[in-house]
């Protein structure tokens, strides 16, 4: 027979095993950086932004997403989603997602914006158990052709398309 507890000492148990509890702390802290870190700078106002604006805003929009998906955790029941990891987790899923922004970086600075974000997209793809050579292949190029257009000729980042920095 397991003794009983109080109301609050059973909401606390409830909060410490849910991963959205987790998830949500995370990006309270983010949102909390962001936010406290912004107003360093100058805000300005809505019409002449600062360099802190950006920063403000998005750290308080953060903080309230935090607290909404830590709140979505009260609502699961008892006994479920206890584990903070799956029970067979996606090691080679992960290791691609992780490896898609290592990928930009590399070939970014060696190659240029075109390898960069095909091998970005196309690495990261690769991590979906469903995902074929061919699908990976196509969704890079598009994603590049995309990429290339906004990046490059829209919003003009000084950033050569094609490039060789050698190894």
């Amino acid at each position: 027979m397991r003794p009983a507890h109080s109301p609050v000492v059973h909401l606390i148990q409830n909060f410490v095993r849910k991963r959205d509890f987790y998830a949500g702390g995370l990006i309270i802290f983010f949102g909390l950086v962001m936010a406290l870190k912004g107003p360093g700078y100058r805000l300005g106002t809505l019409m002449h932004m600062g360099p802190g604006f950006l920063p403000t805003a998005l750290g308080v929009i953060l903080i309230c997403l935090g607290i909404a998906i830590a709140g979505t955790g009260l609502a699961v029941p008892e006994g479920e989603d206890e584990d903070l990891l799956p029970e067979h987790p996606e090691w080679f899923g992960w290791a691609c997602i992780l490896a898609g922004p290592l990928c930009f970086i590399l070939f970014g600075s060696l190659f240029g914006l075109i390898p960069a974000i095909f091998s970005c997209v196309f690495v990261s793809a690769r991590g979906d158990r469903t995902a074929t050579w061919t699908s990976s292949l196509v969704l890079a190029t598009v994603v590049t052709a995309f990429g290339v257009g906004l990046f490059s000729y829209v919003l003009q980042v000084p950033m050569p398309l094609l490039t060789w920095r050698g190894l």
